[in-house]
């Protein structure tokens, strides 16, 4: 058994409409689709990705209306990476967050990568990563009809980085129980700090990769708008996904068991330090209730879900997905 990647990322926002907007007008990515957390359906849930809504490069959002800002520090998933095919592609998105008034810093190199870092209007931590050399997990194929022009465009999630305090039993987790593999390490963005480790999974490359940041002057984060829920690994199906909720359970992980997505199959626990990890299925996948011309257009909802479809529709506020 071996996870193939990152499958997706859940966080948290205050404002669907506001983040509707800016992730499919100003990120060009795809609202793949529209549905609700199917543990409180009164709050949207958004999956935004590529083309089709491929494993590993699904961004998705909870919305929780009076969600506080997220007070950064330890025991979090501190920032989210997004791939993009070249060095030339971080030049556009310099000037196109320039042209959008986004918050970003200088281009520079992440872990031998250009790297452009920048936060959303709720604070998210973001870099965008260059694919120039990368090596590993393929990307995915940007929107057609995206804003951003396909030679630019977003193809997928890039290293996710976990913040911790002690970084020992969350490498043990990685390596030991996951069977990440050490791949490198690089300066910290903090001066004084120790070395950001990096690990791979899968075929590696940057669709593949977990970042450990060790932190010992940050006080433990309070999860808000802007900070991110849990990150999901990639499994290929139902019989390796089971095979990994025994040997989590034989690790003495209290863990949720086998959960129908609906879009995917899924395992939840939390490694030492705290962090909410995911094992996904790669399918069935976005298209299983919607034409793919029209992924995330109109409120999808699984079948258990579809007999409250009017009491559910009644508190949800409208989002403008529609084509004009």
């Amino acid at each position: 058994m071996e996870l193939k990647g990152i499958h997706h990322v859940s966080a948290i926002t205050a404002h669907a409409a506001d983040n509707f907007k800016f992730y499919t007008e100003v990120l060009g990515l795809r609202l793949i689709k529209k549905t609700v957390n199917q543990d409180d359906t009164r709050v949207y849930h958004l999956f935004y990705g590529d083309e089709e809504g491929n494993p590993g490069t699904e961004l998705t959002f909870f919305e929780i209306p009076m969600a506080g800002r997220n007070r950064e520090g330890v025991s979090s998933i501190s920032a989210l990476s997004l791939r993009v095919p070249s060095d030339e592609a971080l030049v556009y998105w310099k000037g196109r967050l320039d042209q959008f008034g986004v918050e970003h810093d200088e281009i520079t190199q992440v872990a031998g990568r250009s790297a452009l870092a920048f936060r959303d209007g709720e604070g998210q931590r973001f870099i965008l990563v260059s694919d120039e050399n990368n090596r590993g997990v393929a990307g995915g194929n940007p929107w057609a009809k995206s804003p951003v022009p396909k030679a630019y465009g977003i193809v997928g999630l890039g290293p996710v980085k976990l913040t911790v305090q002690d970084p020992q039993p969350t490498i043990a987790v990685l390596q030991d129980l996951l069977g990440f593999r050490a791949k490198g390490k690089y300066p910290a963005f903090t001066a004084g700090q120790p070395d950001i480790l990096i690990f791979e999974t899968g075929e590696g490359g940057s669709g593949a990769e977990v970042h450990i940041e060790e932190r010992n002057d940050l006080p433990r984060e309070r999860l808000g708008r802007g900070g991110v829920h849990h990150v999901a690994f990639r499994v290929d199906n139902d019989e390796e996904l089971h095979a990994w909720i025994s040997k989590i359970s034989e690790g003495r992980f209290p863990n949720s068991g086998y959960v129908d997505r609906f879009y995917f199959h899924s395992l939840y626990f939390r490694e030492p330090n705290g962090i909410l990890f995911e094992f996904a299925t790669d399918g069935p996948g976005f298209a299983t209730d919607e034409d793919l011309e029209h992924l995330g257009e109109s409120l999808a909802l699984p079948p258990f879900l579809e007999p409250q479809r009017a009491q559910i529709e009644a508190n949800l506020k409208p989002l403008n997905t529609k084509p004009e």
